[in-house]
């Protein structure tokens, strides 16, 4: 008979949106053959209505799982897998006021990774902010297993909490290095050029003004691939700086293929993410061998092994970006990539994650 594990707290898969949902992917693609798994979905969200996942079964509930809406969502996601599994796996914040009403038996049960400390994104206000950093609390003082993707977020943990966390990154090897084809030269003219290249969400923590000044004094190409017309702050940015032709404003991709090829042939890879702790986006840029310039935020560099280059400001970025030389950056970029192949596999992730998962059953049946 196989333990029951659900996933909740994530858009749903297949995955369109961020890094819990690469997580939960691939947590299904290496453990479904041995558990059976259960993957909350967003129906309002998902344009797809697949019933299974790689051998997990998807359920819907008619909810948003982004917004206030997103609270609902992962509260009754929460409720109905506690009822009806062994662990369950609780990505992210939006359930935190439903914790303390759990009771110690469905406690044990849970799993919790929240991220990063989302209560510091710039993107939210004073209320809400502070409404995160309470569910935070709330749920982390109302679990037995808490996981940290970053050891900055673990030392974060222990010392406002006194709880010990268990650390597990994620991967990226899932990226491979592409060739530019004539064809994608002359959809993306770019490619036949030196030039520097971001991919994250367009929200102000993210350093996207920061990052796109900085170009804009500079005649170096960005092509910077983001969610733009998703927030106010995306379009206002996106009109400003659609002017400068050395900066290249794309759509979303979700063409993995298309997406690994620019990333691959770019110069540089400019990485401005200030809050969370360890970035898939930055994990997969290590795996691609790119020369990586992080925004110094703590976690960047714990996650690069201090290999990477740092900037703090948009003028020493663009210092970076003129005396850069790529025959300077190429043994530290080697070193990372050797680092990543290392420690950022998600054979070994899933790994991680199904003994923590073994332990939490083992222990709610005494064994």
């Amino acid at each position: 008979m196989k333990i029951k594990l659900a996933i909740v707290g994530i858009e749903g898969l297949p995955n369109k949106y961020g890094g819990f949902e690469t997580l939960a992917s691939y947590l299904v693609k290496y453990l479904s053959s041995e558990w059976d798994i259960t993957v909350y979905c967003s129906s309002v969200d998902l344009l797809t209505r697949d019933t299974t996942y790689e051998g997990a079964i998807l359920k819907y509930l008619p909810l948003s799982s982004h917004g206030w809406q997103g609270v609902f969502y992962d509260i009754q996601s929460l409720r109905d897998a506690l009822a009806n599994n062994e662990v369950v796996l609780f990505l992210g914040f939006g359930a935190g006021i439903y914790f303390p009403f759990i009771s110690k038996k469905d406690q044990a049960k849970i799993v919790l990774n929240f991220g990063g400390l989302d209560w510091q994104r710039s993107k939210w206000n004073f209320l809400t902010r502070k409404l995160i950093q309470f569910f935070e609390a709330l749920m982390v003082k109302n679990v037995n297993w808490v996981i940290a993707d970053n050891k900055k977020i673990a030392t974060y943990i222990e010392s406002v909490y006194q709880i010990k966390s268990i650390e597990i990154g994620y991967g990226g090897d899932q990226v491979v290095k592409i060739q530019a084809s004539e064809e994608w030269r002359i959809e993306y003219p770019f490619l036949k050029q030196h030039y520097a290249c971001a991919v994250c969400r367009i929200q102000p923590d993210n350093n996207i003004e920061l990052i796109l000044n900085a170009f804009s004094n500079i005649d170096y190409p960005l092509v910077m691939i983001g969610n733009w017309s998703s927030s106010p702050f995306g379009q206002k940015c996106k009109e400003k700086y659609s002017t400068f032709t050395n900066l290249y404003l794309l759509d979303a991709i979700f063409d993995a293929g298309k997406l690994n090829m620019i990333r691959s042939n770019c110069s540089i890879y400019v990485h401005g993410h200030s809050a969370g702790g360890t970035n898939p986006s930055l994990i997969e840029a290590m795996h691609l061998g790119l020369n990586i310039f992080a925004y110094q935020s703590g976690y960047n560099e714990i996650t690069t092994h201090h290999l990477a280059n740092y900037f703090k400001t948009g003028e020493e970025l663009t210092e970076l970006v003129r005396n850069f030389r790529e025959q300077d950056f190429q043994e530290r970029r080697n070193k990372m990539q050797s680092y990543a192949k290392q420690h950022y596999t998600w054979s070994n992730v899933a790994a991680s994650y199904k003994e923590l998962f073994l332990n939490v059953y083992h222990q709610q049946n005494g064994a």
